[in-house]
């Protein structure tokens, strides 16, 4: 159940940013895009990923976020290398064997490249003789970059990572650096 108290700030972060509000080293943060105090990321997406990041003052919603036994659903879009066939996408459905362990089973299909998708800066390195494909995934765990791997295992590397959807939260609407703030 959700706190009406709480502050919760949907966030579409760019690529090469940290998620995160401080960083020693001078790279981008969360910071750079949300001129808001008290509120934190619940849950993390990679320097190197895009999309949906939410933040809350919420400490439960973190939690209920980010902890894997409360099994929200987030949906990535995911631009892999090949064209993944039936066996590939029956294991990311199945579970994968990683080196920590079987992943949850997940949804994953072949979809179109992303209605409104914005060009990445910089963009992903593409190979002329190497084709590529648009996966929707959907997990209800969250491990240490876990689609990257996930998609690696079943032979197709992820070149572009963006979390769509945190529950029932998308990015729909919202521009790469933009935010909202909900309630």
């Amino acid at each position: 159940m959700l706190n009406p108290m709480s502050r919760i700030i949907l966030l579409n972060k760019p690529y090469d940013v940290l998620c995160q509000f401080t960083d020693r080293q001078g790279r981008r943060t969360l910071a750079d895009f949300v001129p808001l105090k008290g509120v934190y990321p619940a849950g993390r997406l990679d320097r190197d990923s895009e999309g949906l990041v939410v933040l809350t003052d919420d400490g439960g919603l973190q939690a209920r976020i980010a902890h894997p036994r409360h099994r929200m659903s987030k949906t990535y879009w995911v631009q892999v290398e090949g064209v993944p066939g039936e066996a590939a996408l029956r294991g990311l459905c199945e579970g994968v064997r990683l080196r920590d362990g079987v992943t949850r089973p997940a949804r994953a299909r072949v979809m179109d490249t992303p209605p409104g998708l914005w060009p990445r800066d910089p963009p992903i390195r593409e190979r002329k003789s190497v084709p590529v494909t648009w996966l929707e995934l959907t997990l209800s765990e969250g491990r240490n970059r876990q689609v990257r791997r996930m998609t690696a295992a079943v032979g197709h590397p992820t070149l572009r990572l963006i979390r769509y959807r945190v529950g029932s939260w998308t990015i729909d609407g919202l521009e790469p650096g933009a935010w909202l703030a909900l309630g």
